[in-house]
């Protein structure tokens, strides 16, 4: 017979996904809190084209936020340059180069920015 191993909750009708930890709803989940991200608290703005056929990205590392408001950033910072990009391992990528913009708009938020690389 092929049995399950966890019958933990997964998905509710009435409150969406729920935490296979505690069976709450993610939203009020208690034992995945979210984990910033260690660091130096500087945020880093490099231009790179490296591993991508020649096309240059500006790559922004060290932003201290969590996952969902971190691609809220990206989402922003995207619509702000008025180009296309990602949020991944952590780090903003958006299409092109546009460092000083990026820089400018980050140290609105309040936070220590350097640009690194070349």
């Amino acid at each position: 017979m092929n049995k399950r191993a966890s019958s933990a909750l997964v998905y509710s009708t009435e409150h969406g996904r729920m935490c296979p930890g505690c069976s709450a709803p993610l939203a009020a989940c208690v034992c995945q809190a979210p984990v910033l991200p260690a660091g130096d608290g500087i945020v880093r703005v490099r231009h790179e084209t490296k591993g991508r056929k020649g096309k240059g990205v500006t790559v922004i590392s060290g932003v201290p936020l969590p996952g969902s408001e971190l691609l809220t950033l990206g989402k922003q910072l995207k619509a702000r340059c008025g180009s296309g990009g990602t949020v991944k391992d952590g780090q903003i990528e958006i299409q092109g180069e546009h460092v000083a913009v990026l820089m400018a708009e980050l140290q609105k938020h309040g936070w220590t920015v350097k640009r690194s690389g070349g």
